[in-house]
């Protein structure tokens, strides 16, 4: 007689075994129509599944974000459904649910066409409108191997062989048709509804490796209903318009070229972003009592050995060999090795901790090209990374500093809020469990003390210590993982650092991994979608151009392009014999936020026609209150800020 608890505290009791759809049924019609799945002591399992001891239950409904999931899990197995009705002798290989969406990689001689989707959608449709109910079956290991051998299913069942021993291996049946899965699924295909649609289709190789076969993958996206579906789509639609590619190519920002993949060629206009906002993180640094240093791009494999780099991620690094030298070294992938050589280069003292270090650090990781993306996801980059030295009784104010620092940089760059993820030990990793229950639990007790929430990204970890994520949220809806603090306690004693305590004795500090932006070239990617090129004054490569009608009206506007400098505003004259509207309908594609328009009258009178990007109008404004207007404008958000110490300390988090 299992007795059920239920979320509100209320416990019912049944004779012998129960599912989880007869307690809904028990407990109303209303329920029963909507419960979807079920949490079964903290575990998402089928509506049907048996419960034969006390439990706690909770229903998934459609409101639930873990129907979404669902969703996404069993448009794939409907897909993978419908590809096999239409294209007879396909295979069909894996199809999990991802982010926004699902897919499904198939093994067939011709590869789909984009033109191939739209039949799939309606057959796909045709599926659901069948309501057919998953199934869970459970057959002996060699039986499901036969099964699918039978069928020509071979890669399913080289998944099945490649199971440990004691997995218990699984079906699901919708109809005649099944697929080999653990589950757990809705309760029929009409469940997953209509809000679906095929995206795109992409070659992708048999689990992840080029050497393997290549098979053809579908992406779909699906949502809870028609509205969500829309409002993705609308997402796409606008994340279309806004892409860093387009963009730095119409602003001509920077390029990237096949004899240096995954390295970004910055031009002028692009290495002005990108050196202002590095001016801008330096000044906010050394405001929060951070001191630069530079370390080496090319250091030798016995520092990577030592730091245990070479074990856990020599597969991103890029080896070099000399001829004339027995050794081998490695281009830095991180900064963090060599700034424990310059703390380990002198003996410290406990009275130097903390000790914040921060480099502008070139690195670089190996990225298969297939996931490489713009500026985005790149193979040569520069983090704004830093380490900081300190002891275990500071990582609580070292934390709130950080955060508090994070929210600055942030909402100057126009980002008002952020998430915070909790990235606990992955399962590769340095260091045994005790030093990670240590880090693990120093970390958690200073979000605790800042009043920092977080959510917990099981598993996530960088591999010597847990770590804070920061997520951002742009103009469009989009979350973007940028900055990170990460405890450690492996590297400083794998590197043998130590400081002199108060005790005269040797101590190891414990060293904070941090970054804000994350890499330069991914996060400016990110502000040009984020901005859709229309930059903030500050940070706009080129702030003002002044363009003249007439060509009686130069001398004045030279003037006007002196006095600008002099400001340190960036301005371009643009005195050429061209119609003026043609002139500002090229300056507003080419994102200028200021346009200066100068005729015979508003040089007679000194004065000047001022329009804004994005606006149908202009302003008539004197010379004098026009170079105030625009040096305050164009003045970075950090400049005249008092130190940090000088200032009440607080920082903004989402809730």
């Amino acid at each position: 007689m299992p007795s059920i608890t239920l979320p509100d505290g209320s416990v019912r009791e049944y004779e012998g075994s129960v599912t989880g759809l007869s307690i809904a049924q028990s407990i109303g019609a209303g329920l029963a129509r909507a419960a979807l799945a079920m949490e079964l002591n903290g575990k998402l399992v089928d509506l049907l599944t048996e419960i034969y001891e006390d439990s706690s239950v909770k229903f998934i409904t459609k409101k639930d974000a873990a129907a979404l999931e669902l969703i996404r899990h069993d448009a794939a197995h409907v897909l993978a459904q419908a590809v096999q009705e239409l294209y007879p002798g396909t295979q069909v290989t894996i199809g999990p649910a991802i982010e926004d969406g699902f897919y499904y990689d198939f093994a067939r001689e011709e590869p789909f066409k984009p033109e191939d989707l739209g039949k799939i959608e309606q057959k796909m449709h045709e599926i659901i409108a069948r309501n057919e109910p998953f199934v869970r079956e459970v057959l002996p290991r060699q039986k499901a191997i036969e099964y699918f051998e039978t069928n020509g299913e071979h890669y399913k069942a080289q998944l099945i062989r490649d199971l440990p021993e004691t997995e218990t291996i699984t079906v699901y049946r919708q109809g005649e048709w099944l697929d080999l899965c653990r589950g757990p699924h809705l309760r029929t295909t009409g469940d997953v509804g209509k809000a679906f649609k095929l995206m795109k289709v992409a070659g992708a190789y048999w689990r992840g490796d080029s050497k393997n076969a290549m098979l053809s993958r579908i992406y779909g996206t699906a949502w809870r209903d028609q509205k969500e579906l829309d409002a993705y789509l609308t997402q796409l639609e606008e994340a279309t318009k806004r892409d860093h590619r387009r963009i730095g190519k119409e602003m001509d920002l920077f390029h990237l070229q096949d004899e240096a993949v995954g390295s970004v060629f910055w031009h002028p206009k692009g290495w002005q972003i990108y050196t202002e906002l590095q001016a801008y993180m330096q000044r906010v640094q050394r405001r929060y009592g951070y001191e630069e240093v530079r370390t080496p791009q090319l250091v030798d494999r016995s520092l990577w050995e030592a730091s245990g780099h070479w074990d856990k991620f020599k597969e991103n690094m890029f080896i070099a060999s000399v001829e004339d030298e027995d050794r081998i070294y490695a281009l830095k992938p991180m900064n963090c090795p060599c700034h424990i050589q310059i703390f380990n280069h002198t003996l410290r003292s406990y009275r130097e901790l903390p000790l914040r270090m921060a480099e502008f650090g070139a690195c670089h990781r190996y990225e298969p090209s297939g996931a490489l993306h713009g500026i985005m996801r790149v193979r040569s980059f520069v983090q704004d990374d830093a380490h900081i030295f300190c002891t275990e009784d500071q990582i609580t104010s070292e934390t709130a500093l950080f955060v508090q620092m994070l929210s600055e940089v942030y909402k100057d760059l126009g980002f008002e809020s952020f998430r915070i993820k909790f990235s606990d030990r992955p399962e590769k990793r340095a260091g045994d469990d005790a030093i990670w229950d240590r880090a693990e639990n120093s970390l958690k007790e200073a979000c605790k003390q800042v009043g920092v929430e977080f959510e917990l990204n099981k598993g996530e970890g960088a591999f010597y210590g847990p770590k804070l994520e920061f997520v951002l949220r742009d103009a469009i809806g989009r979350d973007w993982q940028c900055g990170t603090l990460q405890v450690d306690y492996v590297l400083p004693e794998r590197l043998k650092t130590a400081y002199i305590g108060e005790d005269s004795a040797r101590h190891r500090p414990v060293m904070l991994h941090r970054a804000i932006l994350g890499s330069f070239e991914r996060f400016i990617g990110i502000l040009i979608e984020q901005y859709a090129g229309h930059f903030p004054l500050w940070l706009a490569p080129v702030q003002v151009v002044v363009a003249t009608i007439v060509n009686d009206v130069e001398n004045y506007a030279r003037e006007v392009v002196a006095l600008l400098k002099a400001q340190g505003i960036r301005v371009e004259l643009d005195d050429r014999n061209e119609k003026i509207n043609a002139k500002i309908r090229e300056h507003s594609l080419q994102h200028v936020p200021v346009i200066l328009v100068i005729g015979r009258k508003e040089a007679e009178e000194r004065q000047l026609a001022v329009r804004r990007l994005g606006g149908k109008s202009q302003e008539i404004m004197a010379l004098n209150e026009a170079m105030d207007q625009l040096s305050r404008e164009a003045s970075p958000p950090d400049k005249g800020r008092v130190p940090f110490a000088q200032r009440k300390a607080k920082f903004y988090c989402e809730d």
